[in-house]
C-alpha cells in the first residue's frame, strides 16, 4: 500500500502505517504481550508480514523481560518467536559493541531460535533470526556454482530458509550482510552474492534492488565523487527496473514498505531520475528510513535535501 499525502513531520519507526504493529509496539513498551500475540497470530500465514512484525516488535522488547516473562507465562509460537528475535538482536548487539558475553548471547540465539521453528515448522523467520548471527561466528560453507567468487558462507542454512519461503526478503538481506566487509567478508564477495540474489529473483520482486544495498553499503564519505557511482550505467539500470516492474506493485502491501522505497528513491534521486524519484518520494508520504540517506550524512537533511531537489514539500525542521 501506499502512504498517504505528506504533512507535519517524517516518521522514522520501523512499524510505518501498520497501525496495528505501531498501537502493540506501545503496549510492549509499556509491559503488555497480548496485542503482540494477536498481531504474531494473525500473520502466520503471510511470512512477510510475521518477519516484519516480529522483528519491529522485538526492537521494542529487547531491552525489557517482556520476551522472557511471556514466554515463561504463555509458551506458543508467538511469544517463542519474539523471544528468538530479541536473542537475536541482543547477541548482535553485543557483537558490534564488541561485548564479553556474545559467545553465549549467540548460544541463547540461536537456542531460541531451533524452538520456535519446531513449534511452526513453516515459519521460516525463527531460521533468519539464526541466519543474522552467523556473521558473528562465520560458517564457511561451500558457494554453489555461478558466483564469480565462488565466496563461502552459511549457503546451508540460506538453502533451508529458501525451501521454506524461496523469496524471503529477510533473509536474502541477513544473507548479504554477512559477505560486508565490516563483518569479515570483502567487496568482491559482497557485488558477486548481490548480483547473484538479485538476478534470481522474479523482476518484479523488491530483491533486485539488492545491488542497491550493496553499493551504499560500499560508499566511502571521504571520497568526493563517490555519490557518481549512483550515476553509473549499471546502477541506473537497476533502480530504472525497480520503478518499472517493483514500484506498480505496491498496492499488494498491507504496509508501506518504507526502507526498499528509500533504496529506490535513493537512487534514482543520485542517478538523475527526478521524475521516478518524486513518486516514489511521494508513495512513502511522511514515513522515513535511516538508510541509505545516511551515508550522506544526517539522514532528516539528506532526505529533505532530495525531496527539495524533486519538488516535493519537507518539514520546517528537516
Amino acid at each position: 500500500m501506499a502512504a498517504g499525502p505528506f504533512h507535519g513531520q517524517y516518521v522514522w519507526h520501523p512499524a510505518a502505517d501498520d497501525h496495528q504493529l505501531a498501537r502493540a509496539c506501545i503496549d510492549v513498551r509499556a509491559g503488555r504481550y497480548l496485542s503482540a500475540q494477536e498481531l504474531l497470530r494473525e500473520a502466520r500465514g503471510d511470512f512477510e508480514i510475521r518477519a516484519h512484525r516480529s522483528l519491529v516488535l522485538a526492537s521494542e522488547a529487547a531491552d525489557s523481560d517482556l520476551a522472557e516473562r511471556w514466554l515463561d507465562e504463555e509458551p506458543g509460537p508467538e511469544s517463542a518467536l519474539l523471544w528468538a528475535r530479541v536473542a537475536m538482536l541482543r547477541a548482535l548487539r553485543s557483537a558490534d559493541e564488541q561485548g564479553p558475553h556474545t559467545e553465549a548471547l549467540v548460544d541463547i540465539a540461536n537456542a531460541a531460535a531451533e524452538r520456535a521453528a519446531r513449534l511452526l515448522p513453516q515459519d521460516p523467520t525463527p531460521w533468519v533470526a539464526q541466519l543474522a548471527v552467523t556473521r558473528i561466528r562465520r560458517p564457511l560453507d561451500r558457494a554453489p556454482l555461478g558466483l564469480l567468487t565462488a565466496p563461502p558462507g552459511p549457503w546451508q542454512l540460506f538453502a533451508r530458509i529458501l525451501r521454506l519461503d524461496p523469496w524471503n526478503r529477510e533473509a536474502h538481506h541477513r544473507f548479504l550482510a554477512f559477505f560486508f566487509t565490516r563483518y569479515g567478508g570483502t567487496a568482491s564477495a559482497r557485488w558477486d552474492v548481490a548480483a547473484f540474489l538479485s538476478n534470481r529473483a522474479p523482476i518484479s520482486s523488491p530483491l533486485r534492488l539488492l545491488p542497491l544495498i550493496a553499493l551504499a553499503e560500499e560508499y566511502d564519505p571521504h571520497s568526493l565523487l563517490a555519490h557518481h557511482a549512483w550515476r553509473q550505467p549499471q546502477c541506473v539500470a537497476t533502480a530504472a527496473a525497480g520503478y518499472t516492474h517493483w514500484f506498480p506493485q505496491l498496492s499488494r502491501y498491507r504496509y508501506t514498505p518504507v526502507l526498499d522505497l528509500s533504496y529506490l528513491a535513493h537512487a534514482l534521486y543520485l542517478g538523475r531520475r527526478e521524475f521516478e524519484a518524486r513518486e516514489v518520494l511521494s508513495a512513502m508520504g511522511p514515513y522515513a528510513a535511516r538508510m541509505p540517506w545516511s551515508v550522506f550524512g544526517a539522514p532528516a537533511a539528506q532526505l529533505s535535501r532530495a525531496r527539495r531537489a524533486c519538488g516535493l514539500p519537507v518539514p520546517n525542521s528537516g
